[in-house]
């Protein structure tokens, strides 16, 4: 058994999902349990109804939910349009979801206040809808597809936007919803990104890049032989594309090499993907839907031991420094410092501490007011935005150390904030100003791959 998962652009239009068709069809007698996300950029439409209601914009609100409405309603009558009875009866299931989206809006203008529960009501609608449609178009192909509801197997708990996943809860539904009828011979098609609060049933979704997560929980849950994502890209590349135009294909790579690229940047996989499947030791995949005869990434714990894998990179980092003369050989200060950030839910990705500091890079700064507030009371606080992060990333990196120095003189002049080296020795990371991230890049994948010259 495998499990694919299908990203926005793989079920973007209808020419997409009936390529996503063609692949599942190739992949039958391995038994394919598939994971789709919202048809392409359907999220973010949905995300900005929510706001505009809540701000009273009813208009503009129901207007974009029409213009959702239309485009799914023509990409069905597109792949079914030899079935017009199947073509009517999807077509109105989709409708009635949309009424209830209109409705949902009505009452969100009525109340004036958008709640992370609300939020997760409407953003939940694209896998929801996409999930139903690409049931249907396999249907159209012959294939014997079944439609699960994700909130009936993607068991979590209540914190709405962000929902953490419960693996026993998730593992015993997909035992029992799911391998029936991949025994039967059906092949499941879910949506991702989507789940339910355990003891309640309210709908909950893991966040964005969220559809990733939960192939790999399904995946994990059903003891999978392997994982496939399914993109728009040929797999991990040594680099962003989009900063790095000749940046290559890496064929095998690492699970831990994958998780630290991941969480530092790149943009193929979401970070919590890899951590299932490690735990189970299932191989992941990732290949690219409009070319399904590539070779892919195969990213697994055995994998070529190199000094440099890839370089990731990111903008938008804060930059927080906690100073404070209490640290000077006292007991429990760092344990005290970051329950501050468990209590606010923030979680911190670069660390570097001297006798008297502590320095951290954060994400998300939606609880940040609140996060200096509390950290104020164990020093000085000093918060740098526009902060970027460059992530030197292989599982050969700190063997004798030429690759850190390699690293360091090509980063030259830039201005360096903070320096950190993991403490496995896979990743170094750099602090830089927001706007010199591609910058560094390029430059630190001229140094390691000089055959790539970046144009």
């Amino acid at each position: 058994m495998i499990v694919c998962k299908f990203g926005g652009t793989s079920v973007g239009d209808a020419q997409a999902i009936a390529r996503t068709a063609s692949i599942i069809a190739g992949r039958r007698e391995r038994q394919p349990v598939v994971v789709v996300s919202a048809l392409g950029g359907a999220t973010n439409m949905l995300l900005r109804i929510a706001e505009q209601s809540a701000k009273g914009q009813l208009i503009g609100a129901l207007s974009a939910v029409e213009a959702l409405r239309d485009r799914h309603l023509k990409q069905t009558e597109t792949l079914l349009r030899d079935d017009a009875t199947a073509s009517a009866d999807i077509s109105g299931e989709l409708s009635a979801m949309f009424d209830e989206l209109a409705a949902l809006a009505e009452a969100l203008k009525t109340l004036g206040d958008l709640t992370p529960r609300s939020l997760d009501a409407i953003a939940s609608l694209g896998e929801q809808l996409s999930s139903v449609l690409v049931v249907a178009a396999f249907r159209a192909q012959g294939l014997p597809a079944e439609h699960v509801d994700a909130r009936q197997v993607m068991i979590t708990d209540a914190q709405y936007t962000r929902a953490e996943p419960h693996p026993d809860a998730i593992a015993e539904a997909a035992q029992r919803l799911i391998m029936p009828m991949v025994r039967a011979g059906s092949i499941p098609v879910m949506g991702g990104f989507i789940g339910s609060a355990q003891g309640t049933g309210v709908t909950t979704t893991l966040g964005r890049g969220g559809s990733d997560y939960s192939a790999s929980l399904v995946g994990a849950a059903l003891q999978a032989e392997a994982i496939e994502i399914w993109t728009d890209v040929d797999g991990m590349l040594t680099a962003d594309p989009r900063v790095v135009p000749d940046a290559r294909l890496i064929e095998r790579i690492g699970f831990d090499e994958a998780s630290e690229l991941a969480a530092f940047g790149a943009k193929v996989l979401h970070p919590n993907t890899i951590a299932p499947a490690v735990m189970r030791g299932i191989p992941v995949w990732v290949l690219n839907s409009a070319r399904p005869e590539g070779t892919g990434t195969l990213i697994t714990f055995d994998s070529p031991r190199r000094p440099v894998t890839a370089i990731a990179g990111k903008s938008g980092v804060t930059l927080l420094k906690v100073r404070s003369p209490r640290m000077l050989l006292t007991e429990g200060f760092m344990r005290t410092l970051f329950e501050v950030f468990e209590r606010h839910h923030t979680s911190v990705d670069v660390v570097a501490t001297s006798e008297v500091s502590v320095s951290v890079t954060i994400d998300d700064v939606s609880r940040l007011e609140a996060l200096v507030i509390d950290l104020r009371a164990l020093g000085d606080v000093t918060m740098e935005r526009n902060r970027g992060i460059v992530s030197i990333v292989g599982n050969g990196l700190s063997d004798g150390g030429s690759a850190m120095a390699t690293a360091l003189s090509a980063i030259g002049e830039l201005r360096v904030h903070m320096l950190s080296l993991s403490s496995s020795g896979i990743n170094l990371t750099v602090v830089v100003d927001g706007e010199q991230v591609n910058p560094a890049m390029q430059r630190l994948h001229r140094a390691f791959f000089p055959a790539a010259v970046v144009s």
